[in-house]
């Protein structure tokens, strides 16, 4: 991972790092079909277009005059009044105006802002329409990129959730004041810094919702200083509250422009009678205008200083920044398509790269000879070592430093992986990585994905030598357009 909470983004809800797919990534992969045309458009300016096929971030995607236009809210068939939003040499971005066909797949969304902030991009496409969807984007993906043999690879149905609702253990909001100087805690709009505030999210467990507008109440209270950030000033910035599913573990964090919490006495004091819940307090300090949400600088405040979470049967300490995926109920799901993909035996050694808490890794011990993993945030390694311990796990073993660097030493030195599983951030994997995986030559190799793009661009230089047996797609994110896979590859021979 490329920092401790890699996974998270600032701009919107589906808390994966690295940027989201420009429109102009879409009209790359149909170019050849669509030439670019001198089309005269403006903004604002209204038209009728049937939507073909959705994009990869969920938006709905038809012509006009052979210019593709991009329309978030828009579903496959249906017929639209689009209203343009911005013109670029290739592409166009627009609005529904009015709808004149509807999708029978259409639904009613849950939330009233999902149109407003990024993380509900499908709310109003059914659930298993969204599931469909997302095998979609793995083929889509695989098409733009054409990894050797792509046509004929196995691509499973999406595996999804009973209640696509209430399954986010993780709340990340940020906090201002409104002109009328209420303090506001939620998510940016789309392309913009202006805060939505949310009373509910019902993708959220509702306890971490809870927390969340109790907090906000306090702070509202106490009249402590919220951040301004055209100003600089201020000083709460963030909240976060993040529960442990598989415990009654809750953990609040202040993110703070300076390390001075005022009022903090009287603050902790009513988090202890109010929220008996939060079992962990933490303070992480984050000054100045920053694109990062989280600072290098984590503090104690009261509770406990991490929170468990079990996964698989094994507990795992969660410190403030660590990474653990949002969908704890999918996660399993996850975790058991990588295992059953790996088909670990008795006698062999595997590596877990980009090893996070060791959640992958870990779940492997019990069948392996050996466990290697590697990440680059001390903080990370310490954990995956302590959750080894507290285990009673004793033949994983986790370092600090990169796959690329590890490995090759590794091997020198007489360790010789069986199996790797990577489970890298949204960029994939590190060209030095691939290379190094291509040149040890483990029999088995799993790659658990959040990123189709990047999975089918690394693949494109895996597939030389290995073949992929199949790719099972995963929805851990419900309501959005992200999408996991699990892929099964195996050395040829």
């Amino acid at each position: 991972m490329a920092n401790f909470d890699s996974k998270s983004h600032r701009g919107n809800y589906n808390n994966r790092n690295t940027h989201r797919q420009a429109g102009g990534n879409h009209y790359r992969s149909t170019n050849r079909r669509h030439e670019t045309p001198q089309v005269q458009v403006e903004v604002g300016q209204r038209f009728p277009l049937t939507i073909k096929r959705m994009g990869i971030n969920g938006e709905g995607i038809g012509y006009y005059k052979r210019m593709a236009v991009f329309v978030p809210g828009a579903l496959t068939d249906e017929e639209v009044v689009a209203e343009v939003t911005s013109v670029a040499t290739r592409y166009l971005r627009a609005k529904v105006h009015r709808i004149r066909k509807t999708s029978p797949h259409r639904v009613e969304p849950r939330d009233s802002y999902a149109d407003q902030v990024g993380g509900f991009e499908l709310e109003h496409l059914d659930y298993p329409a969204q599931l469909r969807f997302k095998r979609d984007v793995v083929a889509q993906a695989l098409e733009r990129y054409q990894p050797e043999g792509y046509r004929h690879y196995d691509l499973r149905p999406t595996l999804g959730m009973d209640d696509p609702y209430a399954y986010r253990n993780k709340a990340q909001f940020q906090v201002r004041r409104n002109a009328e100087g209420q303090v506001e805690a939620g998510l940016y709009a789309e392309r913009s810094h202006d805060l939505v505030d949310l009373p509910t999210c019902s993708v959220q467990m509702p306890v971490t919702m809870h927390v969340m507008r109790a907090v906000v109440g306090m702070l509202q209270d106490l009249d402590m200083p919220i951040y301004d950030e055209e100003q600089g000033s201020g000083i709460v910035k963030t909240l976060v509250v993040r529960a442990a599913a598989h415990t009654d573990d809750v953990q609040l964090v202040f993110i703070t422009n300076s390390p001075k919490l005022p009022h903090k006495h009287d603050l902790l004091t009513r988090i202890a009678a109010e929220l008996p819940e939060v079992t962990s307090v933490m303070q992480n300090v984050n000054p100045g205008k920053t694109s990062l949400v989280w600072g290098d600088d984590t503090r104690h405040l009261a509770g406990a200083e991490a929170i468990t979470e079990k996964i698989d049967g094994l507990a795992f300490k969660l410190s403030a920044r660590a990474f653990l995926q949002l969908n704890p109920y999918q996660m399993e799901v996850l975790y058991a398509e990588a295992k059953k993909a790996l088909n670990l035996q008795p006698g062999e050694n595997v590596v877990d790269a980009y090893s996070g808490i060791g959640t992958i890794g870990l779940s492997l011990a019990n069948v392996a000879e050996e466990v290697r993993g590697m990440e680059v945030i001390p903080e990370a390694v310490a954990d995956s070592n302590e959750n080894a311990a507290a285990n009673g796990i004793t033949n994983a073993h986790y370092e600090l430093g990169t796959a690329e660097e590890l490995l090759p030493k590794w091997v020198m030195a007489g360790f010789h992986p069986d199996a790797i599983v990577v489970d890298p951030p949204r960029t994939g994997l590190d060209a030095t990585l691939i290379e190094t995986i291509l040149a040890v030559r483990p029999t088995k190799l799993v790659y658990v994905s959040c990123n189709p793009s990047t999975l089918a661009k690394d693949l494109v230089e895996l597939a030389h030598d290995y073949h992929v047996d199949y790719i099972q797609s995963v929805d851990m994110m419900p309501q959005t357009a992200r999408c996991e896979a699990v892929v099964k590859l195996s050395r040829r021979s």
